[in-house]
């Protein structure tokens, strides 16, 4: 079953193209429905270390249906467009941050990652125009916290730039997949499972998702005051994964009363991190344990209800191929999570392909850098439906 931000993303996007008949005039539903181009802005030659690129500000919505402004970067291979134009690859980012300008898609001066790079410059070297986005509250615009992995509106953030890439840019096709790394990850899938509902009259073959997040939130239960201080630079990622994802559901879910669940300390790290970049986040949380957050354990039906709906990965719905690239020595998603994830696929007869790794976190192997390109030529080799 679709969780209520679901339904409600679904319900905002049926109702778009009526908006001015729904809303106020003036107000920013009624002349710019979700996806939505605001302003374009051309990118210098050589950001990211490529050419032809673009930043687009364009509306997308909350997970309550409010509208939201929000940025995302295109970037489109030199020369003429195919025949049908250019497929896209619409590229979701891992963890970066919480605050304005720490989504790096569209600006590098507070999040910079030289190997995510090189997978976009893959991407439009393969003949795909590349879409970003930078999430909500990651860009260009202060608008709250980033609701660290709230996964409808990182797949609304994905679908609406497409949308206002493709009304930018009357050389891209209707063709289109989505690739994610980590957080990414889990916001590719949420992209493929809500795509049929947002944007039916494109032409979807697909996604890629690397060590995704999924299930963290069947973690939460046994989570408490009882859990140590993990020692090291992971302990103290996990510490702000978890500071992130307490801040998002803070102010996407009030009712839960997340700071109840928090001690001083916890609510002080959980303040201090909600307009910061990852790096930052963890120096706020270093020397910290997950136990000296928390009050009280995250196990009543109310807090869990909310997990669910926030961050829940779904494991059936899909109506195109899955590419599942994951790693056994990954610590940052324990890779028993993936293990589960891909048995929860084969259960529910879900299309997908697995390559297995022996690396860390996001780490691409050649086995899975081959299964990356077969996967694309096969993109690539069907024509759009017209």
């Amino acid at each position: 079953m679709r969780s209520m931000a679901w339904r409600t993303r679904i319900f905002t996007a049926a109702v778009a193209s009526a908006g001015a008949l729904l809303v106020l005039p003036g107000s920013p539903a009624a002349a710019d429905p979700a996806g939505a181009t605001i302003d374009t802005t051309a990118l210098p030659d050589g950001f990211r270390g490529l050419s032809n690129g673009t930043i687009i500000d364009y509306w997308t919505t909350r997970s309550n249906g409010e509208p939201v402004k929000a940025s995302g970067a295109l970037f489109v291979p030199s020369g003429p467009a195919p025949a049908g134009g250019w497929p896209i690859m619409a590229y979701d980012h891992g963890t970066s941050g919480m605050g304005p300008g720490c989504g790096g898609q569209t600006d590098t001066s507070r999040m910079s990652r030289p190997k995510e790079d090189q997978v976009i410059q893959y991407f439009v070297n393969k003949g795909f125009a590349v879409v970003a986005p930078d999430y909500l509250g990651l860009g260009r615009f202060d608008t709250r916290p980033h609701p660290y992995l709230e996964i409808s509106t990182e797949a609304g953030s994905t679908v609406d730039l497409i949308r206002a890439a493709r009304a930018s840019d009357p050389a891209l096709s209707r063709t289109w997949a989505v690739t994610g790394f980590s957080q990414g990850g889990q916001a590719a899938l949420g992209t493929a499972h809500l795509q049929s509902a947002l944007v039916p009259d494109l032409d979807f073959r697909g996604t890629i998702t690397v060590d995704p997040e999924s299930d963290l939130e069947m973690i939460t239960p046994f989570v408490g005051p009882w859990v140590p201080e993990i020692p090291g630079q992971a302990g103290t990622a996990v510490n702000g994964f978890v500071v992130s994802m307490l801040a998002g559901l803070r102010d996407t879910h009030p009712e839960i009363d997340v700071d109840s669940y928090l001690t001083p300390r916890g609510r002080q790290a959980v303040d201090a991190s909600q307009s910061l970049c990852f790096a930052d986040i963890m120096k706020v949380v270093d020397g910290m344990g997950i136990g000296d957050m928390l009050s009280r354990p995250l196990n009543t039906p109310a807090f869990q209800a909310a997990m669910s709906e926030y961050m829940t990965v779904p494991v059936n719905g899909y109506d195109a191929p899955i590419l599942l690239l994951v790693n056994t020595n990954d610590t940052t998603v324990p890779s028993p999570l993936h293990a589960a994830l891909a048995a929860q696929f084969a259960a529910n007869g879900v299309n997908f392909q697995t390559v297995v790794g022996t690396g860390t976190h996001t780490q691409l192997s050649p086995q899975m850098w081959d299964a990356i390109g077969a996967f694309t030529d096969r993109i690539l080799a069907t024509p759009t439906v017209a």
